[in-house]
């Protein structure tokens, strides 16, 4: 009988090329993965994986596994949410990672919702990109990503997660109040705050404003919108930032809305098959009871 844990390594070795990166994605020893992977060969009894160099690669009879591998895991997750279906309360633990302003603005009112209506349920909550989330939660790291996707630059979507888009959130232009430029393209001459280099954030903005004509001189980078708004706050920088950041509830600033009101894509990724699940269902009906509160309608 082939254990379902291994074969995920074996999949996961497949996906990251080398047992180092696999056991780094999942807190393991590389001499763990190593140990396990040999464990699945004798349960195969054919050979999975063949030396190259100071590498390995998988046989072909691995190739074959691990094309069976999604199925397997998918009717597992299956199994798992009917068997929770079963049971008169929603249990367990939950584990959720979410990018920074879902952690500020969205989660805490679900947690609230899930507490007073589900107390038996668990939730534990990671704040970490979606970049890097997906790749744990395909891993089985986490049970749930909530995720953020801008316009013009859509995520990949693994064959082995299942999507629910949940809500939009409009992006905005935000200045100090005292700043007289009221549009993106009079703030060419104006240093910005952005966020890091590799982010769909940061490509979106740049793009944004080099269709505004200019090109943005970025003074700062910080994947936290809290200092952004500071930032904006002191009169150091313009920022571009979308309504759950809170910039119309700060002093100081003003909340100016761009050409073509562009908004990006909140929406929670699971694994496939475990959409049905009770406690996966009862976190995003918490976090669909509450979605971003409008920004202020200026030009």
């Amino acid at each position: 009988m082939l254990d379902l844990r291994r074969l995920r390594l074996l999949r996961e070795l497949a996906r990251r090329g080398t047992i180092a990166a696999v056991a780094q994605a999942l807190s393991y020893s590389p001499s763990a993965v190593s140990q396990q992977l040999a464990a699945l060969e004798k349960e195969a009894g054919v050979r999975l994986l063949e030396p190259v160099g100071r590498r390995v690669r998988l046989t072909p009879q691995a190739d074959l596994l691990v094309a069976r591998t999604h199925v397997l895991l998918e009717e597992m997750e299956r199994a798992e949410a009917e068997l929770a279906q079963s049971l008169s309360e929603t249990v367990g633990t939950l584990r959720a990672a979410a990018f920074q302003t879902a952690v500020l603005a969205l989660v805490p009112h679900a947690l609230s919702q899930l507490e007073a209506r589900h107390p038996a349920l668990r939730v534990e909550v990671t704040e970490l990109e979606p970049e890097l989330a997906l790749p744990a939660l395909i891993a089985g790291e986490f049970d749930l990503v909530l995720g953020e996707e801008y316009p013009g630059f859509p995520l990949p979507r693994p064959r082995e997660t299942e999507r629910l888009d949940l809500l939009t959130d409009e992006l905005r232009l935000i200045t100090r109040a005292s700043w007289s430029e009221r549009s993106l393209a009079s703030l060419a001459s104006r240093p910005f705050v952005l966020e890091p280099v590799g982010t769909t954030a940061r490509q979106w903005a740049t793009a944004a404003c080099r269709q505004a004509g200019f090109e943005p001189d970025v003074r700062y980078t910080s994947t936290d919108l809290q200092i952004h708004l500071r930032l904006v706050e002191s009169g150091l920088a313009a920022a571009l930032l979308p309504d759950l950041s809170g910039a119309s509830d700060r002093q100081d600033v003003t909340v100016h809305r761009l050409f073509g009101r562009p908004r990006r894509q909140i929406f929670t990724t699971v694994r496939s098959g475990a959409a049905r699940h009770p406690k996966i269902q009862a976190f995003t009906t918490a976090l669909q009871a509450r979605g971003p509160r409008p920004g202020p309608e200026q030009a």
